[in-house]
């Protein structure tokens, strides 16, 4: 069978390109495959993660302006070459399905081109972020958008969503549930015993890492041996505002930035728990990850991600802006032994739901189902 899998890119470090390359190299050591990957800004870099040599990658160049909207003028006028272009690679390669994995332009005409080919759209953001925007006193132009989007994915022979708490937001009934695979299990754990906390993730305005600081300010007063590890990459003036925050609050001893990783694990593994801010989350891989490793876990109860990974028995769902119970969680976890040991045996328990065999069935599943 042959699959074409669509993204934007695969050099920047994500949740999305991380997922692609676990699919993708699951596949490709089944026989029966033959994977291709499409990307339109690769910009001649290497990947970020780890792909078979057996996938065959193809970059259509088209290089949107990332600082601008995609609707944007300046984008927009490369829209027609994009069509053209991806028309012709799935021409050429006349694949079985199509799967489109990050939310860019070709989401929005994937479904018109090739039409015999099923198309599958996959959903890697929380749809709670729209909400206000469709139920409040939005313009005229954003009313017909959101219909057109609505149109759009009833075109998709498959939506695949992350969660069952996302279902509820789409206007059609062609969704499915298939949670993100996860990427690795090690053979070891965390003793728990490092006087580290972590958080990883991309360094953007949305996983509100500014409150994580506030609340590590509160933990601080009370803990002055603990240590906050945050790893991720983002735009540099908003990194730069973090730590200016850091400095200000005199927590530059005690809360480091440090930049992406691809040695996550080895970092989870000496790491006593892992914290997690976001106003909202889709299904954060990063948290299975920290399960696998065997660390409890405290995040904010944000639509809708870590309530469906998160439990009484593996970790702290804080209300959201409730920065003292945060930090008195954080605190409480970190002065119980026990408590914390066992919150992890059961977290690294929960990640086992996960396993990329059962997750990469369901995949398999849908494939056989739709293949043309």
């Amino acid at each position: 069978m042959k699959i074409v899998f669509i993204i934007d890119q695969v050099y920047l470090h994500g949740g999305i390109e991380r997922v692609l390359s676990i699919k993708s190299n699951y596949l490709s050591k089944l026989k029966t495959f033959d994977i291709h990957i499409i990307t339109t800004e690769q910009k001649n870099n290497q990947a970020c993660y780890y792909f078979s040599n057996l996938i065959k990658f193809q970059d259509l160049n088209i290089n949107y302006h990332r600082d601008k909207s995609y609707f944007h003028p300046r984008n927009l006028v490369k829209v027609p070459n994009h069509i053209i272009k991806i028309n012709t690679a799935l021409k050429v390669i006349n694949p079985n399905i199509v799967v489109v994995c990050s939310h860019s332009v070709d989401t929005y005409f994937l479904p018109f081109i090739r039409k015999k080919i099923p198309k599958i759209k996959e959903f890697h953001y929380s749809k709670f972020i729209e909400e206000d925007k469709r139920t409040g006193q939005a313009s005229i132009f954003k009313k017909l958008f959101f219909k057109f989007v609505d149109f759009v994915e009833s075109k998709y022979d498959k939506l695949v969503i992350l969660n069952k708490d996302e279902a509820h937001y789409y206007k059609s009934d062609n969704t499915i549930i298939i949670p993100n695979p996860l990427t690795f299990y090690p053979e070891n754990i965390s003793d728990l015993g490092n006087p580290i906390v972590i958080s990883a993730g991309r360094i953007a305005p949305v996983k509100r890492y500014d409150l994580m600081i506030d609340i590590w300010e509160l933990v601080h007063k009370k803990n002055k041996t603990l240590e906050l590890h945050i790893y991720g990459s983002g735009e540099p003036h908003y990194v730069k505002k973090l730590q200016e925050q850091i400095d200000s609050k005199k927590l530059s001893k005690t809360v480091f930035l440090k930049e992406a990783t691809d040695q996550i694990q080895s970092k989870m593994l000496h790491s006593s728990l892992f914290i997690m801010t976001s106003d909202n989350e889709c299904f954060p891989l990063v948290l299975l990850e920290a399960q696998a490793c065997g660390l409890p876990i405290v995040s904010r109860d944000c639509p809708y991600g870590p309530k469906n990974i998160i439990c009484s028995k593996t970790g702290i769902l804080v209300k959201m802006n409730d920065n003292k119970g945060f930090a008195q969680a954080i605190l409480d976890m970190i002065s119980n032994d026990e408590k914390r040991k066992e919150l992890g045996r059961n977290a690294r328990l929960n990640a086992t739901n996960y396993d990329i065999e059962k997750i990469m069935n369901k995949w398999l599943h849908l494939f056989n189902d739709l293949k043309v």
